[in-house]
């Protein structure tokens, strides 16, 4: 077995340095596959930096033994903790760098881009509780981009918590479940979808104005809303994929505040004497 390229006081080193930092809870899986280098082999779902901080040097090789590991990991776990300090901690000594190449080589913006998810898309249309939202008006953060960047750039000395943890682990680990309670993402596809941002609208007290919001930004996706809205065709297929048919109730009334403002409930029959299409679309 080769002799180990890291020593004892390396292992020090880093370990009390990502105690403190925001990927300490990501799994290292996740943080190898950022780093485009040596695949991580123990793929759990808590196999975390967190699960060896606070073990010696000793003592962490011991666990990789149990986990049928050899030596040799702990060296690659090194390099990966060290390489991803680099990026988590831009103040830090660990690695000069520009503030262009932080950016480009971020691994929040990598794994958005690899499920289409915009720079752009803005903070106002995700379902981050009121607490997070603020924060992010507090720091101008406006956008996903922005706010990938800045969670790249914090102090690691700064603890954070609630929503805003759980948005930034969901993208660093691309957990499509936690993307979709925050995002209006579509498990099993990419990119995000107006469907699911006006099924995350209902849950507030006055949804019109997020719906308005998502349907400009989802400006071809209302379109075709639109279109099958008035020709009595298809809103029926583009709703089941909420798989759940009072949650599609409530975004089909929203859809109607947005394209016929003041039409309530069912609507009346038309002279012919047929029922209107809402009555016609929710008959059994």
């Amino acid at each position: 077995m080769p002799e180990p390229t890291y020593t004892e006081k390396d292992w020090d080193d880093v370990r009390t340095a990502f105690a403190s930092s925001i990927m300490v809870d990501t799994q290292i899986s996740s943080l190898a596959q950022n780093l485009d280098g040596p695949v991580w082999p123990v793929k759990s779902k808590d196999e975390t930096p967190s699960r060896y901080i606070d073990l010696s040097y000793g003592e962490a090789l011991e666990l990789l033994a149990l986990k049928g590991q050899t030596a040799d990991k702990l060296d690659l776990l090194i390099s990966i903790m060290k390489e991803t300090l680099a990026f988590d901690s831009p103040f830090g000594d660990m690695v000069e760098q520009t503030e262009a190449a932080s950016v480009r080589d971020n691994p929040l913006l990598k794994n958005m881009a690899r499920i289409d998810v915009a720079e752009n898309f803005p903070i106002s249309l995700t379902a981050l509780n009121a607490d997070t939202v603020e924060f992010c008006k507090l720091e101008n953060l406006k956008t996903l981009g922005e706010f990938a960047v800045f969670a790249q750039g914090m102090s690691q000395n700064v603890i954070i918590g609630g929503d805003f943890r759980k948005l930034l682990n969901a993208l660093s680990n691309l957990d499509e479940a936690t993307l979709a309670e925050i995002l209006p993402f579509r498990k099993g596809t990419k990119g995000l979808h107006l469907v699911e941002a006006l099924a995350q609208a209902t849950r507030l007290p006055n949804p019109t104005p997020k719906a308005k919001e998502a349907s400009v930004w989802f400006a071809d996706e209302f379109a075709q809303l639109q279109k099958d809205f008035a020709g009595g065709s298809g809103i029926a297929r583009q709703l089941g994929v909420l798989n759940n048919l009072e949650l599609e109730k409530k975004v089909t009334d929203l859809i109607r505040q947005l394209i016929r403002p003041g039409l309530r409930g069912d609507a009346p029959q038309s002279d012919s004497g047929k029922p209107g299409f809402f009555k016609r679309f929710f008959k059994k």
